[in-house]
């Protein structure tokens, strides 16, 4: 039997759950089921990954009764539509509070499954079972669940808890080079908010996390997830300190509104938004311009963008001030003290970030 690398605690008392890390999790039963409760399951899946991984979730849950829910591919597809399709599947499977719901996909599908079991007969278990780099090391630890609306992303959701991850390894090596990158960025972030150890571990290990070395994946899962799981510890409802965990997530959902859901994926967007981000933050005198460069650089050397769509200044400011960190008005940022420490605050000269938003985006 394939047992976790690593096992990480989410520390959320009666709430709290395991984030299993390793390779071949998926076809564990032991592990698999361990969370579950006894009542009837909907899998969420998608078109891509039901042919890969559907079977051995099936095969791994023991013979139990299970229905499946499969959805098109694709963050164009996170709407409430799409939602609806899933409580549709729930309905005719008769899922009751005692059943539960597993996410087996990438971001879009976690955040979606995770909503339709955040408020299903007013919230059944999930489980999330991420199966893309970017899904492993953020979306689907910590609760947030959502679909997006026409005027902004995620508008639309709840906090959530699942019942337990497994990060399967072995799942990313069916994941595209393009998704692998876009994962790349939010491993990356947590290495600028909260270790800058971790940040230089990953400049010097990128080309193996890029020929997907299970060892340097491992160990960027592991730190990603220890970080996330001792922020949302702190602050479960993003009330404080979570907020961190959005760097460049202001920026980056404005892009992907005006380009248009899908056209980029979320962590190109983020990349892109992380380096605006710095820009803002050398531009208030807490970063240098040797320190924005070289996250340029390693941006570039992950295969990330790092120029946004010029969708124009007036634009870039309605999408930001749809942001869910907006208080009275005002935009507030996630912004760099320095590597490693980040900030949450709307007190910057707004004109700073006109210069910087006329500079990216006009």
């Amino acid at each position: 039997m394939n047992k976790p690398r690593h096992t990480i605690k989410i520390d959320l008392g009666t709430r709290s759950y395991p984030i299993h890390i390793g390779a071949g999790l998926l076809a564990q039963r032991a592990i698999v089921e361990a969370a579950l409760p006894a009542g009837p399951l909907l899998v969420v899946t998608n078109q891509t990954i039901a042919p890969l991984y559907l079977a051995l979730v099936q095969t791994a849950l023991g013979g139990r009764s299970c229905a499946v829910c499969v959805l098109p591919d694709g963050e164009s597809y996170k709407t409430q539509a799409t939602l609806g399709l899933v409580y549709d599947a729930l309905a005719a499977a008769k899922v009751s509070r005692d059943g539960a719901v597993i996410a087996l996909g990438g971001g879009v599908i976690g955040d979606i499954a995770g909503f339709a079991a955040a408020t299903w007969a007013r919230g059944i278990d999930v489980l999330q079972l991420p199966t893309t780099l970017l899904a492993q090391v953020d979306s689907s630890v910590g609760g947030k669940t959502a679909v997006n609306h026409p005027a902004g992303k995620n508008l639309i959701g709840a906090f959530h808890q699942p019942v337990g991850v497994i990060a399967d390894l072995s799942t990313l090596s069916t994941l595209p080079e393009r998704e692998l990158r876009a994962g790349l960025a939010e491993v990356i972030k947590y290495g600028l908010i909260h270790d800058a150890t971790f940040l230089d571990w990953i400049d010097a290990s990128l080309s193996a996390l890029l020929t997907r070395n299970e060892d340097a994946l491992a160990h960027a899962i592991q730190r990603s997830c220890q970080i996330k799981a001792e922020i949302v510890s702190l602050d479960e409802r993003e009330t404080g300190p979570r907020a961190l965990l959005n760097f460049g997530h202001t920026f980056a959902h404005a892009i992907e509104a005006a380009a248009g859901y899908g056209e980029w994926l979320h962590g190109e967007a983020v990349a892109t938004g992380m380096l605006l981000a710095a820009q803002m933050s050398e531009r208030l005198g807490f970063l240098s311009t040797p320190e924005v460069t070289r996250l340029r650089e390693l941006l570039i050397r992950a295969g990330l963008p790092t120029e946004a769509p010029r969708m124009g200044v007036a634009r870039a400011l309605e999408l930001m001030a749809l942001d869910k960190k907006v208080l009275a008005g005002r935009v507030r940022l996630v912004l760099l003290k320095e590597v490693g420490a980040a900030v949450v605050t709307a007190d910057y000269d707004p004109a700073v970030l006109q210069s910087v938003l006329q500079q990216a985006v006009a």
